[in-house]
């Protein structure tokens, strides 16, 4: 946990592992105060420092828990705090929903009066809106930064034509760069490498992926029933469609991929999750990777998992069970296929400085 990363092309350092704070203050799956509390000092002490949360989490009580958390302005320094913006909290006001400035702007002060500092680490776009101008968003991050309030930016949620179009746009106008991409990244959702990876590697934007245990599917607390899963977890009752939507279904590759998972896992006499989270970790321009618990034992579970190594041969297995279905496109558009076909076989390597792998 104190093998810290530089987040993109900025000169933040993260720990391997950000810690998710969606569960803290949920009434229904979430933690209450003293758990969260207690899952964040456990998460510190551990040395991790990256903390990332957002304005809707629990309808903003997630900020205002934690602002209570890092009054210690000693505390507050140590962690580097993440928040989002976009969604609105479920507003009327069409201009208090989406990705513009005036939205923006009001949500940083929301979010800096709940979690009780004067500026945010990482400020991200929670999800592209697909109608801001990407001068709007960029222009006014750069506002921010210069005004002290906010120290690096992001994106989440967006393609990698946008993704790059706003790091030119930003290099250009000679604004404050994307600094990271957050984006889901698992071992059942490899959609990222398909543009992100290079996109982010290339123009020096780190990437932190969440869900990568697919919503607790990878743990293995799951069975196969006809087209559905059966199971205690948030992938069933209520909430299992939305999560279910994020995977894109279901079929035999992601069951096929817990049976080899599950046998990887035995062999280092580790659990599937933490075989899954250890797998996400090491990914190519990946700077770290958000985890959630609902108490210190899964946290304690969760952190071990950068405690140990995987051989070659099992990560080569992990990826021949996990990779999406190719397709011509796909496979061109993946560097090290293109850079084969183009090349008659031969390799050359070469990745942007920042990056140490």
């Amino acid at each position: 946990m104190n093998a810290y990363h530089l987040l993109g092309g900025s000169g933040l350092r993260v720990s391997p592992l950000a810690l998710g704070t969606m569960t803290f203050a949920q009434d229904d799956w979430g933690s209450d105060e003293a758990a969260a509390r207690a899952i964040l000092d456990r998460y510190l002490e551990a040395g991790g420092n990256f903390v990332d949360t957002a304005d809707m989490y629990a309808q903003g009580r997630s900020e205002a828990m934690l602002g209570k958390f890092l009054a210690d302005p000693a505390l507050r320094d140590q962690v580097v705090l993440a928040t989002k913006y976009s969604h609105g909290g479920g507003s009327r006001n069409p201009n208090r929903v989406g990705n513009g400035r005036k939205n923006m702007l009001a949500t940083l002060e929301d979010s800096l009066r709940r979690l009780g500092t004067d500026y945010i680490d990482l400020y991200w776009v929670h999800i592209w809106d697909t109608v801001t101008p990407v001068e709007e968003i960029m222009s006014t991050f750069d506002a921010l930064v210069r005004s002290g309030k906010v120290r690096a930016v992001g994106l989440s949620n967006v393609p990698a034509w946008y993704a790059a179009k706003a790091q030119m746009t930003a290099r250009w106008r000679g604004w404050e760069p994307v600094a990271a991409l957050q984006l889901e990244y698992s071992l059942a959702d490899r959609e990222v490498e398909v543009e992100h990876t290079a996109a982010a590697l290339d123009l020096s934007m780190g990437l932190v992926s969440y869900s990568p245990l697919a919503a607790g599917f990878l743990t293995g607390r799951y069975r196969r029933d006809g087209n559905h899963v059966d199971g205690e977890g948030r992938l069933n009752g209520a909430s299992q469609r939305y999560f279910r939507e994020m995977l894109g279904g279901f079929d035999d590759r992601h069951w096929r991929l817990l049976d080899v998972l599950g046998g990887i896992a035995e062999e280092v006499g580790r659990s599937m999750a933490q075989v899954a989270l250890n797998w996400a970790v090491r990914r190519r321009a990946v700077a770290s990777v958000i985890i959630g618990a609902r108490d210190t034992a899964q946290l304690e579970q969760n952190l071990a998992a950068v405690e140990f190594e995987l051989t070659a041969e099992q990560v080569a297995r992990l990826d021949e069970a996990s990779a999406p279905v190719p397709n011509k496109l796909l496979m061109l558009q993946s560097p090290e296929v293109h850079q084969r076909f183009m090349s008659g076989g031969h390799t050359v390597t070469k990745e942007p400085a920042w990056y140490r792998g």
